[in-house]
């Protein structure tokens, strides 16, 4: 399944990708050999664990590889701002409260809330995907309750 990352996102999984292969893979090998050299492999938990570990670390290669190789990275220039979309910066006023947030649309991997950079699988993203400005959009939070926000400003 592909997904929408910025450019610096996809360089930053391209550079843990590097790191997993040039630095923990051979780390890993290495533990698994020197617990290999420790006597009895079928009593030897140290080789179990170092085994273990080698087993997750190649898992989540294979799954990083594919994840850069599907990725789709967002040109910002193509971006249309008529509407919240990915990459848009949406300000927006919670109705019950009269409180103002600006987020960032991003994908998955681009989330971060203490950026201000809100997914669009996230709940309040999902509710503001599409929507233009002066529209409200009633969104169901997760704890079951629903708050009204209204679409202030959309920019890049």
């Amino acid at each position: 399944m592909s997904q929408h990352v910025t450019k610096e996102t996809f360089e930053k999984m391209k550079d843990e990708l590097q790191r997993m292969k040039s630095i923990d893979r051979p780390a890993a090998s290495k533990a698994i050999a020197e617990a290999r050299e420790k006597g009895d492999l079928r009593e030897n938990a140290e080789y179990d664990s170092a085994k273990e570990a080698q087993g997750l670390l190649e898992a989540k290669i294979k799954q990083l590889e594919i994840a850069i190789s599907s990725a789709i990275i967002l040109d910002p220039s193509k971006v249309d701002v008529s509407k919240a979309t990915l990459l848009t910066k949406i300000t927006i006023t919670r109705l019950n409260d009269n409180k103002v947030f600006t987020y960032q649309l991003v994908g998955d991997k681009d989330a971060n809330i203490d950026e201000m950079k809100l997914s669009i699988s996230s709940p309040i993203g999902k509710g503001l995907l599409g929507r233009q400005v002066g529209e409200v959009a009633q969104i169901k939070m997760p704890n079951g309750s629903t708050h009204s926000f209204r679409i202030d400003n959309i920019t890049l």
